[in-house]
């Protein structure tokens, strides 16, 4: 008796019905409830019916994700009206937004402005309407000038055929980190810019038939070496001066094409002295709008090194500072991502962020952007971005991918025949098959209205894309009414310059009212 219940059970068939092919299904208001903040201002809004909450210790482990966003839609998918503009007015954060031709600081900034935020500006496009950004005021270590040199060289692009190797470019490596090495020890706080770099590199001069010529950098760092052998600056200029007179011409002049951008007056201006102040974006309610162009990449080096210099800032203040987590959840969306440069080590730095109260959302037109910029790490990347949020497009690899992420359902497949021959007879077919939930080309042609979400642990949602104007602060977007666009040239000049002690000054006298209407922040 007892062998055959045994042999029975060993035998037992293993149904799963139903799902014999496939058990994935549309996500419904119960499977969303678990993540979603009961307080609608403390959410990240993803669809109209679905958001995530910011909270990132929840009550259960079972429901914390990380607040890192891909976004992927086609041209003209809503990337900016139904994620970036939505989010940027939940006001719960301080926000770092890339902004494709200065529209949203336009539309949000007074809203920002009025609710109590500092709006900072960095414009790539017009640099009469940014406020500066010394990069040289953003290092505090020998660590910093490393990260800067890494970034400056992955960014730009040097001249001549032998540029990309890798002899040549360790070489300007280490040319670069000893003259910016020098002037974060040697130079006043005044000179610690781009335009002394240029000065030093201009300054310099390889001979190609006289090994023992000395230019003036060279006798500068003669005498910096018989102050202090072991002075970082110097031990990097003497690994770069093993190369010979031609070697060493041919990296002065890839340098000097790395840097051609700087040949324009108003970028020297621009970059001279410091007022975006990055890290005050751990301290208080801050909104940092970076400009760029999306037809133009020259200046996006520059991009790359202050979103670079954030990050390690940021970073590094919640570790030595305030015990690991920053005060104020700093929350970064970037537009456009392709179009920004690369930021060295982004794998890594998305998948530690989380924890120190940092978060990113990637928004592309498509994923194979993402892999065209970082290459094999573009997929550790993805896999750091807990939420993703498909609003539409018709990318082959982008289409592929997601049908396969949203699995297969198994439905019911019913078949009729019907042989005629000296008699008709019927017949009937009943059977199960596996159908993708969504295939290639129903992604292709979903509605415009529409879009898909991922979140981890959960069931995929079909939903309607967020309606921005059903959102309780619409109204103070100049969408609702165009008095209220932001005047960010009235913004710059309201602000308190800062005036060096030798520079004469001009004093003018505030008119009470004017200041009481600018600070007077309406309550939403």
């Amino acid at each position: 008796m007892r062998l055959a219940v045994y042999l029975k059970g060993k035998n037992a068939k293993k149904y799963r019905k139903g799902v014999e092919y496939g058990s994935a299904r549309w996500g419904n208001a119960k499977d969303i409830e678990p993540y979603i903040d009961p307080d609608f201002y403390n959410n990240v809004l993803l669809t109209q019916t679905e958001r995530l909450t910011m909270n990132s210790r929840s009550k259960s482990p079972k429901y914390a994700r990380n607040k890192n966003v891909l976004v992927i839609g086609g041209s003209g998918s809503g990337k900016t009206r139904f994620f970036v503009k939505p989010n940027s007015m939940q006001m719960h954060s301080s926000y770092c937004v890339t902004d494709s031709k200065g529209t949203i600081l336009l539309e949000c900034g007074k809203l920002l402005d009025k609710g109590g935020y500092k709006i900072k500006v960095l414009n790539t496009i017009n640099f009469k309407k940014s406020m500066h950004y010394n990069p040289f005021a953003c290092l505090h270590s020998e660590k910093d000038i490393l990260k800067l040199v890494n970034t400056i060289m992955v960014n730009t692009k040097g001249e001549g055929e032998k540029s990309s190797e890798d002899f040549w470019t360790k070489a300007e490596k280490l040319y670069y980190t000893a003259l910016i090495g020098y002037i974060y020890y040697e130079v006043p706080e005044e000179e610690k810019n781009f335009t002394t770099l240029l000065d030093m590199i201009n300054a310099s001069e390889a001979r190609e038939d006289d090994e023992d010529f000395k230019n003036p950098v060279d006798l500068m760092f003669d005498r910096l070496e018989e102050k202090d052998l072991e002075h970082f600056a110097v031990k990097q200029y003497r690994k770069y001066k093993l190369a010979a007179g031609k070697t060493a011409k041919s990296i002065l002049i890839s340098c000097g094409a790395r840097l051609s951008p700087f040949d324009i007056k108003e970028l020297r201006e621009l970059m001279e002295t410091d007022d975006l102040e990055l890290d005050t974006l751990r301290d208080r309610k801050t909104a940092l709008f970076v400009i760029i162009s999306d037809t133009d990449d020259t200046f996006n080096f520059i991009v790359a090194m202050m979103y670079t210099q954030l990050f390690n800032l940021l970073c590094d203040k919640a570790d030595d500072v305030y015990g690991g987590r920053l005060p104020v959840h700093v929350r970064c969306l970037f537009d456009e991502v392709a179009n920004i440069g690369q930021i060295p080590k982004l794998e890594k730095l998305i998948a530690t962020i989380r924890s120190r109260e940092i978060s990113a959302c990637l928004i592309l037109q498509a994923q194979s952007q993402l892999k065209a910029i970082y290459k094999d790490n573009a997929d550790t990347i993805v896999g750091n971005c807990d939420t993703t949020l498909f609003l539409g497009g018709k990318e082959k690899t982008t289409l592929k991918e997601m049908s396969e992420l949203l699995g297969k359902e198994t439905i019911d497949l019913y078949n009729t025949s019907e042989n005629r021959g000296k008699e008709k007879t019927y017949g009937l077919n009943y059977q199960k098959l596996g159908k993708e939930l969504m295939t290639q080309d129903e992604l292709s042609v979903m509605d415009g209205g529409k879009c898909i979400l991922q979140v981890r642990g959960a069931r995929p949602f079909f939903s309607d894309k967020f309606d921005i104007t059903k959102h309780p602060r619409y109204k103070f977007l100049s969408d609702f009414d165009k008095k209220n666009v932001f005047d960010i040239e009235k913004y710059l000049k309201r602000r308190p310059a800062a005036i060096k002690p030798e520079e004469p000054f001009d004093l003018y006298e505030i008119d009470g009212a004017d200041l009481q209407e600018d600070t007077d922040h309406e309550k939403t």
